[in-house]
């Protein structure tokens, strides 16, 4: 598999090792061995699996007192995938970078915990899957508000998307609680 290093401290982009003919197309999405090389060694305690259509937009979502890693990857469609690096430690705190998950490229992003989250759909529909290191707390969970002027993210439907009403009401960065 192919591995890059993103413009945020830890996050990895993976581009597995895809074998396909005329039948279609297999390649492993998780190897427990090469993704501990890789220092993504935490188990993973639960996989989660959404379906969006055009233009909604999920997230920017992370837990605080209980941070989750997440294996991103798109079965059906196509999103732009973003993280934003939470972490006051790191040498890369407040920046974002973003990257095109699809069906047809099978890449995978390692969101590293102590990172917000979110996608938008970029296709007619989009279905994604992700494995996460840590259990999903509802009392946990905070918004950081997508369309924040600070992160000025740069996500490719500029019509107004669809969003929950906990992702309209997330917070700007220079007030959402961040780990230390």
């Amino acid at each position: 598999m192919k591995i890059e290093q993103l413009a945020v401290a830890d996050a990895l982009l993976i581009s597995p090792q895809v074998h396909g003919d005329s039948r279609g197309f297999f390649y492993e999405s998780w190897r427990q061995d090469e993704y501990a090389e890789l220092g993504i060694g935490p188990a993973f305690v639960q996989d989660n699996h959404s379906r969006s259509g055009r233009g909604v937009l999920r997230g920017l979502h992370y837990q605080l007192s209980c941070p989750q890693g997440k294996l991103v990857r798109v079965l059906v469609g196509e999103i732009y995938d973003v993280i934003v690096d939470m972490r006051q430690s790191s040498p890369t705190f407040k920046q974002w970078v973003g990257v095109t998950l699809s069906a047809q490229n099978h890449q995978m992003l390692w969101v590293p915990p102590g990172f917000a989250h979110g996608f938008q759909v970029v296709s007619a529909a989009a279905e994604i899957v992700y494995k996460c290191t840590a259990y999903y707390l509802p009392e946990d969970e905070h918004s950081l508000l997508w369309s924040d002027p600070e992160l000025a993210i740069n996500w490719p439907i500029t019509e107004a998307p669809g969003l929950s009403t906990k992702d309209r009401q997330g917070k700007p960065l220079n007030v959402a609680p961040t780990y230390l």
